[in-house]
């Protein structure tokens, strides 16, 4: 009962410190819509939720809209959801600072192809305040890390099933070469004569040759290519083999990178393919890192900063001559680790989350790197020694797990969802 007093005093407060004073015109503007454990959900925030999924639906073409109560329905559970995992980020001492911040954003206005100054402009023209903009960035990086913490230590992959995924139909599929292609077509339509064919024939021949003596692929693309991804160079991106019209794939499975099919004949006409790049398949060659590093996470009982603190000073206890070894056994929180020293032993960079391996492979080796924060939380590293191997098998597990961790990790946050909406206290107000 206690409990239940303590959220409706959460809510009349809210309420009286709109209705008071100069603010006593907004009464009827804004109201509390739900109190959720100490946080509180305004009208205004669910009117301006609900405007902003209109909006982005419609300019996806959307026109037969759900009803607004079906909508404020949905808009008010996704809102809980949000303060919830916020609260949870609050109390774990979890922050997002500036320089994380501004690096999103810069990050998100690359992807839609503009400068931040241009992204910013477009937000406003779009009715959306930048420094807005920047806090529902901030809100949804603070969601994801809580998420990233909470459910990701409650998958576990077997290795049993990683085997039966690699065995498996799907599983060769997705662990199979990819490759980043372009092509330039001769078309040749079903109605055309042999005469027509075969001139298409000899000008697919002669543009083989040009290229064998080093024409650019691109402007040939552009200037003769009868496909539609003329304009792009002929550029197709990424297709995986079994994407594949048999005849191309076993043609791109022997070419170097930069290398030219000779041209090849299909229904629909003579095709001469460019393979880009290459991922995956048989004999990859990668390079292994033997790196060792020290973890400090945030906790319940220690903030962001506390750990950003301790992380600093261990630091410099290493750059004073103290033993890094010595360090990662007494003060290292990653269990795997810390009992050898902080040794990872032998890694690739693409097992590790993007934060470390950016650092991993911009520090010189045997030199420590300055603090760097993760989504697990806060390291310092050094690289003792690098090589490459043959990582074929090795790579296709590690891609089946991760695969397969993504697919628990999807299924496990909508149960784990369910339970911190159960275990919270959410009075919605009518």
């Amino acid at each position: 009962m206690h409990f239940k007093l303590h959220r409706t005093l959460i809510g009349l407060c809210a309420g009286l410190l709109i209705s008071t004073g100069l603010q006593a015109q907004m009464v009827e503007l804004d109201r509390v819509a739900a109190i959720v454990d100490n946080d509180v959900i305004m009208a205004s925030q669910v009117t301006e939720r609900m405007n902003t999924i209109r909006q982005q639906l419609s300019e996806r073409g959307a026109t037969d809209l759900p009803p607004d109560e079906e909508l404020r329905a949905q808009v008010m559970d996704r809102l809980v959801l949000e303060s919830i995992q916020l609260q949870m980020a609050d109390r774990a001492g979890i922050r997002i600072d500036d320089a994380t911040l501004n690096q999103t954003m810069q990050q998100l206005a690359e992807r839609n192809g503009v400068t931040l100054e241009q992204f910013q402009a477009a937000l406003e023209q779009d009715g959306i305040g930048y420094a807005h903009a920047r806090e529902q960035v901030r809100r949804e990086l603070l969601i994801n890390r809580v998420r990233q913490r909470r459910v990701a230590e409650r998958i576990q992959v077997s290795d049993q099933e990683v085997r039966n995924f690699l065995n498996s139909e799907v599983g060769r599929y997705q662990t199979s070469a990819d490759y980043r292609l372009a092509m330039i077509v001769l078309p040749v339509p079903e109605s055309a004569s042999n005469d027509e064919a075969r001139q298409q024939a000899e000008r697919a021949d002669e543009i083989f040759r040009e290229l064998s003596d080093g024409a650019d692929f691109t402007r040939l693309a552009v200037s003769r290519s009868g496909g539609e991804h003329a304009l792009e160079g002929g550029e197709l991106g990424w297709r995986k083999a079994a994407q594949l019209p048999p005849v191309f794939a076993n043609a791109v499975a022997d070419l170097e990178i930069g290398g030219v099919t000779q041209p090849l004949r299909s229904p629909a006409g003579y095709h001469i393919l460019k393979l880009l790049e290459k991922r995956g398949g048989d004999n990859l060659m990668v390079d292994e890192f033997n790196v060792r590093h020290i973890l400090i996470k945030p906790s319940e009982i220690r903030s962001e900063a506390e750990a950003a603190q301790l992380i600093r000073r261990l630091y410099e206890r290493i750059r004073s001559g103290e033993s890094f070894a010595n360090l990662a056994r007494s003060f290292s929180e990653d269990p795997g680790s810390a009992l050898n020293g902080g040794s990872l032993n032998w890694v690739t960079a693409d097992a590790m989350v993007p934060e470390f391996r950016e650092v991993m492979l911009d520090t010189p080796m045997e030199q420590v790197s300055a603090p760097f924060q993760s989504q697990f939380g806060w390291h310092i590293l050094q690289v003792l020694d690098q090589r490459q191997v043959d990582m074929t098998d090795e790579m296709r597990e590690q891609q089946a797990r991760n695969l397969l961790q993504n697919r628990k990790f999807d299924e496990e946050l909508q149960t784990w969802l369910l339970e911190i909406r159960d275990e919270a206290y959410v009075e919605i107000k009518s």
